[in-house]
């Protein structure tokens, strides 16, 4: 990420030295926000994690649903790197801090640098003379950018608030000071308070039921970075789907998730034969309300879901497949920086596919590949013209946002570069290589430059053609596909392209007996964007698509209406967008909105939706709109 030094650790090196220079030039007082800075580094973090690391976090919360705010207690376990350091620097952004003691509560002088939009303050404190432990006491704010407070309206129940929070990729540093960097892998305990008769759940050791006293506890003994920490309370209950499995849901939908979820336990044994043993212990889903605006967060021990995957046929438990492998990939070895970020998707689609493959077949699964290529192909097209050199797999995004680099080319062009390599070296070379990867990684973080050189030692020193054809380089450094990259074929979609043709050609209605989710998102992306409103209502008349209860087919369907300006679905396109927060659903519809000069439409529907949605999908759709 330098664009000084060719060298990022001596970079890194002098950029501390800087920041290290300015902050022991005064003396550790409290002072005010706007007159401090900290330069920033590759991690986006400020923090001084090469010279003192947290190894263990214990957090005391009291989660007030009345004030939507959270007042909690960080006790943080250091661990001194550099014998002359005598300051730690944490990450906090819309964190109200109270003070800061050691362990035996005797004050450490802190101080809180200038506010940056992306990366917020640093929070330097004074070591303490005795002891590695510090404690500080802070509450969140309106600011708060994980926290998503939650309506009962907002809520399937519509009876009890809920709160779920997202931490990826910089945003556990608004709800917990800590150092806010992958590069960082801590373990962590808690207990969690709760002012009303609901059910808290963490990334860790999770209760199963409601307690009297609203006080609970957790613990995670397995270090993960600060991304990865996860809190959520709603009116949940649990229901077991195996021996070290099972799903959280509101009460109207408990049955209805464990019965799309029921090959869950199918799924960690099929992971585990592939690359090695769960290293977890426990994997839990917990589904929470519509407004989340990713499909899953892979939170160890407990993936948050959105609600759109239940889809009653399990066509879209793919994404819970996805999940779960990031407990290999991404949980397990952590990219290091964000720039690294294909590290952590590449790996997980690719491992994604293989599970659904063992699970339901290699038709099955051929249907998922070609279906993300496509979605690689058009995030290609569209970015090619406004930032090609975003489609490298290896970014550079000094200044930037990491969510920025949260596309489709870390997880569907990291995807295809693996399976080349695997069409390359054979399948069983390649998992081979890949247990020895895990195995060799666990509980580690890889750059990109880490992982080259480990590609190269371990598997493609074995036969010298390899490494030619594999063309590291070219996939990891430079835009677009390499010349290299496997197409995949179904001939499931062999169909569907017939029934596309005879659509397009005669306006012939497809016999969709046979169809299941992943036809008909085929059957829709090989039609054009726009269509001839007589053709559009042609198929709705057929098949009520404006109606479908299916997010995903919902979707790909509004595409087409905004383009066509087929305006019969506009109220349930409005309707749409004002239930699902899931940012994949919301960039496109809206976007679309915007390219086909009905922005105006956009702005309406968008006034009224935000409310609820997360910061994550606001601070996208407000961009693409221009709006406020």
């Amino acid at each position: 990420m330098s664009i000084i030094f060719k060298d990022k650790n001596a970079r890194l090196s002098y950029l501390l030295y800087i920041s290290f220079v300015l902050l022991f030039s005064c003396n550790y007082k409290k002072i005010n926000n706007k007159n401090k800075t900290m330069d920033k580094t590759s991690n986006h973090s400020y923090s001084n994690y090469q010279d003192v690391v947290i190894k263990h976090l214990s957090l005391d919360l009291n989660v007030l649903f009345e004030t939507k705010e959270i007042i909690g207690i960080a006790d943080l376990k250091l661990e001194k790197l550099n014998s002359n350091v005598n300051s730690v620097i944490l990450d906090i952004k819309a964190l109200e801090i109270d003070k800061v003691t050691d362990s035996d509560g005797l004050a450490l002088d802190y101080s809180i640098g200038k506010e940056d939009e992306i990366l917020g303050s640093s929070l330097t404190i004074q070591l303490p003379k005795q002891g590695d432990n510090i404690r500080v006491h802070y509450k969140t704010t309106k600011g708060s950018e994980a926290l998503q407070w939650q309506e009962p309206a907002q809520t399937l129940g519509k009876k009890h608030p809920f709160l779920f929070t997202q931490s990826q990729a910089i945003l556990a540093r608004t709800w917990i000071p800590l150092q806010d960097c992958p590069a960082v892998r801590f373990t962590y305990s808690a207990k969690v308070k709760v002012d009303m008769d609901l059910l808290p759940l963490m990334s860790a050791s999770n209760p199963q039921h409601k307690n009297e006293n609203r006080t609970y506890t957790y613990e995670m003994p397995q270090p993960i970075p600060s991304y990865l920490m996860a809190l959520c309370a709603g009116d949940l209950e649990y229901k077991s789907l195996g021996d070290s499995c099972g799903v959280y849901a509101e009460p109207a939908q408990i049955e209805e998730c464990a019965n799309e979820f029921e090959d869950l336990q199918s799924m960690i044994d099929k992971a585990s034969e592939l690359y090695g043993a769960y290293k977890w212990g426990v994997y839990d889903v917990v589904v929470l309300p519509p407004s989340f605006p990713f499909g899953g967060m892979e939170n160890p021990r407990l993936t948050f879901a959105t609600p759109t995957i239940i889809a009653g046929d399990k066509s879209l438990v793919s994404l819970v497949a996805h999940e779960l492998a990031h407990s290999w990939s991404g949980n397990l070895v952590t990219n290091r920086t964000w720039n690294d970020f294909w590290l952590n998707e590449g790996f997980t689609v690719y491992f994604e596919n293989r599970i659904m493959e063992k699970i339901y077949g290699k038709p099955y699964a051929d249907m998922l590949a070609l279906l993300g290529m496509g979605e690689l192909q058009n995030t290609l097209k569209d970015m090619q013209e406004t930032h090609p050199n975003d489609t490298k797999l290896y970014l550079e995004l000094d200044g930037r946002s990491p969510d920025d680099g949260m596309t489709d080319i870390a997880y569907e062009k990291g995807r295809f570069f693996l399976l080349m390599i695997e069409g390359v070296v054979g399948r069983e070379e390649f998992d081979l290589f890949l247990n020895g990867y895990f195995k060799k990684n666990a509980f580690k973080t890889i750059t990109t430059a880490e992982f080259i050189k480990t590609l190269n030692t371990d598997l493609l020193s074995k036969n010298p053609e390899w490494k030619s054809n594999v063309n590291i380089d070219e996939w990891i450094y430079s835009p677009g596909l390499p010349s290299n990259c496997p197409f995949p074929t179904s001939t499931e979609f062999d169909k569907v392209k017939e029934d596309v043709s005879m659509f397009r050609k005669d306006g012939i209605i497809p016999n969709t007996a046979n169809y299941t989710t992943h036809h008909w998102l085929q059957f829709l992306r090989e039609l054009p964007d726009s269509l001839p409103t007589e053709r559009m209502a042609m198929l709705d008349d057929s098949f009520d698509i404006t109606n479908t209860g299916n997010s995903e087919i919902a979707c790909d369907w509004f595409k087409h209406a905004i383009m066509s300006k087929y305006d019969v679905a506009y109220p349930a396109m409005e309707s749409f967008l004002i239930r699902v927060g899931r940012r994949k659903f919301l960039t496109p519809l809206y976007g679309r909105m915007v390219e086909s000069n009905q922005k105006e439409m956009a702005k309406r529907i968008y006034s009224k939706a935000k409310s609820g949605y997360h910061s994550v999908s606001n601070n996208t759709i407000s961009a693409l709109l221009n709006a406020k």
